[in-house]
């Protein structure tokens, strides 16, 4: 292998050590839920899931759920849902 390549791999892992220096700025995943696949997205600042729970709250378990998992890796605001913003401005 050339040694450009190893500094690269050694890089990458250093890289994946520290996920706060990622920061997405939308993203679309497929959540397998209890009863169905859902598409959830993030884009402009706002996130969306196909569920039903979704349609009426702004928020749902799938994107609880991947806030939990990307953590540092989604801007400040991806991290809090409408309903959260609309009773702190309360």
């Amino acid at each position: 292998m050339r040694s450009s390549l190893i500094g690269k791999i050694e890089k990458a892992k250093r890289y994946a050590q520290e996920p706060g220096r990622v920061t997405f700025s939308g993203l679309t995943a497929v959540f397998r839920g209890e009863n169905d696949d859902h598409k959830l997205s993030y884009s402009n600042g706002k996130w969306h899931c196909t569920c039903r729970f979704f349609s009426q709250w702004e928020t749902c378990s799938h994107v609880m759920a991947l806030q939990q998992i990307l953590g540092k890796m989604l801007p400040k605001e991806a991290l809090v849902s409408p309903v959260e913003t609309q009773a702190a401005e309360k």
